[in-house]
């Protein structure tokens, strides 16, 4: 029996890009047509590579800059949930290359939220593991702030819960502007004792 369901639930991507340099302090993806996606990711790309240095968000299982695994490697929002956003903040839209997005899709409902291990599943054959929620952080408030003063500095709160999620290139492939990708989910209940173990 096959772990993975395919669901009739779809999403177009409308939007491409990749952070080509390593300055965080200027957080701003490079928009693209196209991406030829690699086990590494986007080639040259910040979060390219096979491998990373564990950051603060992974603190608890290990000290800051341990070798880990690169299950980081793309940052996919959604559409609607930047319009979110982009409404709390007052602002007319809110630019996916301010947030180092790599891919923005239109589509899926609560994305953000979307089961760990989902995959998306593009027309050249191309699939994608959702890692887990992606957290605000501070680069993206720096950055929308740089070209919206005044108003990049509530991105984390108005962000919460809609940032989108972290995700790795499971199979290669080209994933290009108007694609349909379709969410694969595991097939499984939600862990029964989730709320307890988060009380500790």
């Amino acid at each position: 029996m096959p772990a993975l369901m395919k669901t009739s639930f779809t999403a177009e991507v409308v939007w491409l890009g990749a952070v080509q340099n390593n300055d965080r302090k200027d957080l701003l993806s490079e928009t693209a047509n196209a991406l030829d996606l690699t086990f590494a990711g986007v080639g040259g790309a910040f979060h390219s590579g096979l491998t990373r240095a564990s950051c603060s968000r992974v603190k608890s299982q290990y000290a800051v800059g341990t070798e880990i695994r690169n299950t980081r490697q793309l940052s996919i929002v959604s559409a609607e949930e930047l319009e979110e956003i982009a409404a709390t903040l007052e602002l007319e839209k809110v630019d996916p290359a301010r947030l180092g997005a790599t891919v923005v899709v239109r589509g899926l409902p609560d994305f953000t939220h979307l089961p760990p291990s989902s995959r998306l599943t593009g027309p050249s054959g191309v699939s994608l593991t959702v890692d887990m929620e992606n957290r605000p952080c501070q680069f993206p408030a720096k950055s929308l702030e740089t070209a919206h003063p005044s108003h990049g500095k509530g991105f984390k709160a108005a962000a919460k819960g809609k940032r989108g999620v972290t995700a790795w290139v499971e199979r290669e492939g080209r994933l290009s502007l108007g694609d349909t990708l379709t969410l694969h989910i595991p097939d499984q209940p939600a862990w029964a004792h989730m709320e307890a173990a988060r009380l500790g």
